[in-house]
């Protein structure tokens, strides 16, 4: 029988800690065909701080960082800079990125960094308990809004590549999901360019990824995927932002 599938080169084979239906293990085999097709497994180092890809480093098979909730970017900056060679990337979840980090990316991204950030939005805290994110939607429930978000006690969701894209050090920032196979390819595409701007040195790339947390949604996995289609992807339409 003729074998069609393969495990990328950068993808460690072990069991997954993420809940079922969870997108971060697609968004890891994307991260890892990307790096595969471009040969860079040798030169890319991944930052991945606090939150529930915290061990991402233990499904990579290349170099990687841990760094403080929220301060990726800033260990990325110290990294590249220190070795401008390198191809650095880093995997943010929404709490993470938008929310303690927000300082970090802004400034990043405004300085113009040659770097990469994946960043996956799932409208919630996954690793410690379901509270709520900077990109939250209203009337969305969770742990510490369980009457749903109101815009007058907690704001409205943040739009962290919107608000990125007219900087002018950001060169690239495409929104992206893995709710149906034909968004998946679109998302690999998205990252790739993202790493291939790295190395053509045209400055800060950022790839956000919607992504399913069925557990904290209170949803099946499909389902959960049903509604980052007919609902997250409204609140943060899909497409290429800058």
């Amino acid at each position: 029988m003729e074998k069609t599938f393969n495990l990328p080169q950068s993808l460690v084979d072990i069991p997954t800690h993420y809940c079922p239906g969870c997108g971060h293990g697609v968004a890891h085999r994307l991260i890892c065909e990307v790096v595969d097709e471009l040969g860079i497994r040798d030169k890319i180092i991944g930052v991945a701080p606090i939150g529930c890809a915290v061990i991402a480093y233990k499904y990579w098979d290349f170099d990687c960082c841990e760094a403080a909730h929220g301060r990726a970017l800033a260990v990325a900056v110290g990294i590249k800079r220190c070795r401008p060679e390198a191809i650095v990337f880093t995997y943010q979840g929404d709490g993470d990125l938008a929310a303690i980090g927000c300082a970090e990316t802004i400034h990043a991204a405004n300085r113009g960094e040659n770097l990469t950030t994946i960043f996956i939005n799932n409208t919630v805290y996954g690793m410690t308990g379901g509270q709520m994110a900077p990109t939250t939607l209203l009337n969305q429930k969770t742990a510490t809004t369980p009457g749903g978000r109101k815009a007058k006690f907690e704001g409205y969701p943040l739009k962290i590549s919107e608000l990125l894209a007219p900087l002018p050090g950001v060169a690239y920032i495409e929104r992206v999901s893995t709710d149906s196979p034909q968004k998946i390819i679109a998302a690999k595409k998205a990252i790739k360019q993202a790493f291939v701007n790295q190395q053509q040195e045209k400055g800060f790339s950022l790839v956000e990824i919607l992504s399913p947390c069925p557990t904290y949604l209170g949803m099946k996995p499909p389902d959960a995927a049903k509604w980052i289609s007919e609902v997250l992807s409204k609140e943060f339409p899909l497409g290429r932002i800058k």
